[in-house]
């Protein structure tokens, strides 16, 4: 075998052991990916607009959340791509666009929520909701959370708890699975997880109360009561 790779290769396969040549192939695309997801959410946030005035307010203010002065992880892009139509053209909505970001307040990723033109519903397109970067164990963060702070799935549910609870700080997790992998701060005393009433959301909840337990959190379920 004239090439090195190769010789590694058959080594490893006669061994019975992983290539470490392909591992590390893997791991360098994986930070590659990281990082680029990183580079365009910092773009795209800066690109953004701010919130108050946007369709994005009026979107948060139709599910009944007023805009406050820490809500400084969401802005608004009144043209974000989504992606192409049958004839291959690019496709723009207005997007509520929120920054993913670690427990020191690093911009991790971004996460885009497309709105109808007017703001009162979301786009009808699919996804409607779409995140790129480092999402995973992060989230969208409203305010700085030490020993107490809720979490939810998505932007409008944890901002529906946080009209009633304005001084807790909260996190948006952007997805169930991304909630039930939610990563708490070690200061943490009490989480109160917001809790969806479909599968998904009492699946998610059940997995980070059980975290939570494990690392001596006090955990407080709070779910609807109405429709919402």
């Amino acid at each position: 075998l004239p090439e090195f790779p190769d010789v590694m290769a058959e080594a490893c396969r006669f061994l019975s052991l992983p290539n470490p040549i392909v591992v590390l192939s893997v791991q360098s695309r994986k930070q590659r990916s990281v990082a680029g997801g990183r580079e365009f959410a910092g773009r795209l946030f800066t690109s953004s607009r701010a919130l108050v005035g946007s369709i994005g307010e009026t979107h948060l203010r139709n599910r009944g959340i007023d805009i406050q002065p820490d809500f400084g992880a969401l802005r608004f892009h009144p043209r974000c791509f989504h992606g192409t139509n049958e004839d291959g053209k690019p496709v723009f909505w207005p997007a509520l666009v929120a920054a993913v970001s670690d427990f020191d307040g690093d911009l991790t990723g971004i996460s885009r929520t497309y709105l109808a033109r007017n703001g009162l519903a979301k786009a009808p397109v699919e996804p409607q909701r779409r995140a790129k970067g480092d999402i995973l164990g992060n989230g969208i963060r409203f305010g700085v959370a030490n020993d107490i702070m809720a979490a939810g799935e998505g932007i409008e549910t944890t901002l529906s708890l946080r009209a009633a609870m304005a001084a807790l700080p909260m996190v948006a997790a952007t997805s169930s699975n991304h909630l039930s992998a939610l990563i708490v701060p070690a200061t943490l005393r009490t989480l109160l997880v917001i809790r969806h009433s479909d599968h998904a959301g009492a699946r998610a909840t059940d997995a980070l109360f059980a975290r939570a337990q494990a690392a001596r959190i006090n955990v407080v379920l709070v779910g609807p009561e109405l429709d919402d």
